[in-house]
């Protein structure tokens, strides 16, 4: 793997990435994460946003890809919003529901039926009085809840009780994903990133694409398309990593190229759309 990053010490790396989707845009698809991606970590989810330069570069290859999608940990509704773009799909909860163009709702996986509330069950279980005194915030998105403890009084104390959650949630045969300071406890389907993008690649007539990420759920993605592509249905991949401080290092281990943050990857789009 070679770094390219805003100040890029590998251009030519990236260059040859890019060059199968370049070469035949409409039979390729760039997907990409939403939050540490294309639109910068804050301390407050709901106050996180896209900037302007991003969005228009995604509407722009929304007009030559075969496919432009995001894929984020955040309900698909909410991602939509966050970018701003109607003409792109959603692939939202890591790959739980679904939001294409047009649409006004998004559509659950079917695997989910019956599973529905089962994470906010066992979030209820452990008591907002408690989960509050250690500076978590809790973020029900349905069939998944998530626990933020970004800007906590006591980042190290909430990280302690993370584990304890997160053990107790696996005894109880949930699945608890950590990421960059929340914890996601989800039903125990068999859905993520992964799976999603390739049911998403699978229903256009692709045959490169790309998927920029920065967190641990984004590594399922890059794993999705490296199968993909072993398998013959798909010539040419690109996985980059979106590098910070915070990255966990299985993102970069498992991409092509890394580059320097939300910055790094819009320089990404924009040779896209030159």
């Amino acid at each position: 793997m070679e770094a390219a990053g805003t100040g890029s010490s590998a251009p030519s790396r990236l260059d040859e990435l890019l060059e199968p989707l370049l070469s035949d845009p409409g039979a390729s698809a760039v997907l990409t994460d939403v939050d540490g991606t294309i639109a910068p970590i804050v301390q407050d989810p709901a106050a996180a946003s896209v900037p302007e330069e991003t969005r228009e570069l995604l509407g722009a290859l929304a007009e030559r890809f075969a496919l432009v999608a995001c894929v984020s940990g955040r309900p698909a509704a909410d991602a939509r919003r966050i970018v701003g773009l109607e003409s792109i799909a959603y692939s939202g909860n890591h790959g739980y529901e679904l939001l294409l163009p047009g649409d006004s709702e998004a559509r659950p996986d079917p695997s989910l039926n019956g599973h529905e509330r089962e994470a906010a069950g066992f979030v209820d279980g452990l008591g907002a009085a408690e989960l509050e005194r250690a500076g978590m915030r809790i973020e029900d998105k349905g069939a998944i809840v998530a626990l933020h403890w970004r800007g906590s009084e006591n980042e190290g104390e909430a990280e302690s009780l993370a584990s304890e959650i997160a053990a107790a949630a696996e005894w109880k045969e949930l699945v608890a994903q950590r990421g960059r300071k929340v914890l996601e406890i989800r039903p125990n389907v068999a859905i993520n990133k992964g799976i999603a993008v390739a049911a998403m690649i699978a229903s256009k007539p692709v045959r490169a694409a790309l998927y920029g990420g920065d967190d641990r759920t984004d590594a399922d993605a890059f794993a999705a398309l490296r199968t993909l592509r072993d398998d013959g249905n798909l010539d040419a991949i690109a996985c980059v990593a979106v590098g910070s401080n915070e990255a966990p290092p299985e993102v970069s281990a498992g991409a092509d190229a890394t580059v320097d943050g939300p910055e790094g990857f819009a320089g990404v789009l924009r040779a896209l759309a030159a």
